[in-house]
């Protein structure tokens, strides 16, 4: 099943970064460059360090020069996230390059990286929430409501990893397909962001 594979990778990348725990440290993929555990490992890195950037830039004290390199940083970091997902789905428009659909497949409403994407995301809150469990200087309400928290995080894995097993053996098996749209983000795209194109003319 990809889903025990890609939380498996998750909680590595997660740990790893959390070594040094520092937004610059350089990245260790330990799999093969070819791979889609190396993509999954990717993935959840670049997930990781932008996890952190978001609560750089939200400290109410922060100096609005900061401020601005922080999001414009959090901004070409989501890009890379937005293509490593992007590469994760050609990993599997090629792997089920011949498949043929049923005549009755269906389209899923997100594909196969996308969903695996929100499954990064989950195993980050999965990880800072339990770290919220473990602390010593806040109350037993803040231990007990993180717990809480913890346990419908923990749900939420188990149920997606399980979606996302399914959709892939329904790809497998022709019973759906997949068709990926590009994300197309415009606002980075200086052709596209009038705010960028003007400033050019």
């Amino acid at each position: 099943m990809i889903s025990t594979t890609a939380n498996s990778i998750f909680q590595r990348a997660i740990a790893d970064y959390h070594v040094y725990d520092a937004i610059d440290h350089p990245i260790s993929n330990p799999y093969e460059s070819n791979s889609l555990e190396h993509l999954l490992y990717l993935k959840c890195w670049i997930d990781t360090a932008q996890w952190h950037m978001e609560d750089v830039v939200r400290n109410p004290e922060i100096d609005p020069k900061d401020g601005l390199y922080w999001k414009r940083r959090i901004d070409k970091q989501n890009q890379v996230r937005t293509d490593t997902v992007e590469y994760i789905d050609s990993y599997y428009l090629q792997k089920f390059a011949e498949v043929k659909p049923l005549a009755a497949a269906s389209i899923n409403t997100e594909s196969p990286a996308w969903a695996i994407d929100r499954l990064s995301i989950l195993a980050l809150k999965i990880y800072h929430m339990e770290q919220e469990t473990h602390r010593k200087d806040v109350d037993q309400s803040h231990i007990d409501s993180c717990q809480q928290k913890l346990d419908i995080l923990l749900e939420q894995r188990n149920d997606l990893s399980q979606s996302i097993d399914e959709l892939l053996a329904d790809i497998e098996a022709g019973k759906k397909y997949m068709k990926v749209y590009k994300q197309m983000k415009m606002y980075n795209d200086p052709n596209l962001n009038p705010v960028l194109y003007s400033a050019q003319k």
